[in-house]
């Protein structure tokens, strides 16, 4: 399982719409073959912020299967307008803990 992380921080005073645009575009990623969740959670610090967490089965099913679909283009015409820059994305993999010795999956 992948893990991407995106950082969104959207214009001010536009985070209403686009959180309302976001449920919209959510349903063209959760569509994506690959995918297994997402996450948007706000910012309290920092108004207008957000983090967004989706889980991939694998690092292609975002990068290559998302990414390089005409769903993707569906995605950034709803998202990238309220958009203050562009998103910061990076993908993680779960480790296991120190003191576990269990082989991963």
């Amino acid at each position: 399982m992948i893990l991407e992380v995106a950082v969104l921080t959207v214009q001010p005073g536009k985070s209403s719409e686009f959180e309302s645009q976001f449920r919209k575009a959510v349903r063209l990623v959760a569509s994506t073959r690959g995918y297994i969740s997402h996450e948007l959670q706000k910012c309290v610090e920092v108004k207008d912020k957000y983090l967004l967490l989706v889980q991939w089965e694998t690092i292609k099913a975002h990068s290559v299967g998302f990414r390089t679909s005409p769903v993707y283009e569906e995605w950034k015409a709803l998202l990238m307008p309220f958009y203050e820059i562009p998103p910061v994305e990076e993908h993680y993999i779960r480790i296991r803990p120190i003191d576990d010795t269990s082989p991963l999956p």
